[in-house]
């Protein structure tokens, strides 16, 4: 079992859980890898919210089914049901079920390194979940001409450091064959996150040398959404941070730049689709039965509530 991996049996079944760093040369544009093994006896469904990262879900076996929470006004929301998922950068939440069974491994990354390993414009893919092989765009040279095909590859292996190894050397093939994302773009993303989402577009564009009219193009092409959405995602992802740490709702407010409470409680709506004191309450409710960790995609981060 690879360091990090847990195994446990639990009444609804079983579950396992790997955790692993990419290889330091692909770093940090690709974050972090999770290895999945799912095996219970009934449903499992998540609220996903926006995170400041691309989302690559390399299934193995089942698909999930993913409803995307757009709609206002009783609009049914729209799902897609994938073996492998691309989730873009994005301002709306998500509801990721499927019926107890899954295996896979979650990569997230950086938006200007998907953009890179995936040669594709990331505004193709904001908001959006979908089958990385539809985009019309092949990743680089390699043994694995497909995500299918690199899934499948992964799937046949008997170990997950093994797994985590052959994506290392895929995706640092990948990202070799690709366009480059531009040393202004990593450092114009770098300072937004750093500051939580909240540097004024107009001072971004400024320290990387760009106009703000070139600054939310280039963000549309390698990051997927434009600057100031991408400010709203960041800053909420802080929000969350210290709402889960304890503080209150008004520090929160004022910490984050956020007018005021009322303020952030209509942007947490908007964009998790219930409200702080909600999401919080969510997330400290114990599971009637004992399953597998609700484990968040951001260490340390909540980014996910277990609905079931």
């Amino acid at each position: 079992m690879a360091p990090g991996a847990r195994y446990a049996r639990c009444p609804l079944g079983s579950w396992e859980v790997a955790l692993a760093a990419p290889h330091p040369r692909l770093r940090p544009g690709v974050i972090s890898y999770r290895g999945i093994r799912l095996a219970l006896g009934r449903p499992r469904r998540r609220l996903e919210v926006p995170i400041g990262a691309v989302t690559l879900m390399l299934g193995f076996e089942r698909p999930v089914r993913i409803s995307a929470l757009t709609g206002g006004g009783g609009a049914e929301p729209e799902s897609v049901s994938l073996v492998s998922v691309l989730s873009g950068l994005g301002t709306t939440p998500v509801i990721g079920e499927h019926d107890g069974h899954l295996a896979g491994i979650e990569v997230l990354l950086t938006p200007w390194a998907a953009f890179t390993l995936f040669g594709t414009a990331l505004h193709e893919v904001a908001d959006r979940n979908l089958d990385p092989d539809t985009l019309g765009v092949r990743p680089g040279p390699g043994r694995w001409r497909s995500v299918a095909e690199l899934a499948a590859a992964l799937g046949s292996l008997p170990s997950w450091s093994a797994r985590f190894a052959l994506l290392d050397d895929a995706f640092a093939r990948w990202s070799a064959a690709g366009p480059p994302a531009g040393a202004r773009t990593v450092r114009a993303w770098g300072e937004l996150v750093r500051t939580g989402g909240a540097a004024p577009v107009g001072y971004i564009a400024d320290e990387v040398g760009w106009s703000i009219r070139q600054l939310e193009s280039r963000f549309r092409e390698r990051i997927g959404i434009g600057p100031k959405a991408a400010g709203r995602v960041l800053r909420l992802q802080r929000a969350r941070r210290m709402l889960a740490a304890g503080r209150s709702q008004a520090e929160t407010a004022a910490v984050c730049g956020y007018y005021d409470q009322s303020h952030l409680s209509g942007e947490f709506k908007a964009m998790t689709g219930c409200t702080p004191r909600e999401f919080t309450a969510g997330r400290r409710t114990p599971r009637p039965l004992e399953g597998p960790p609700a484990a968040d995609r951001l260490a340390d981060e909540p980014t996910s509530l277990v609905l079931l």
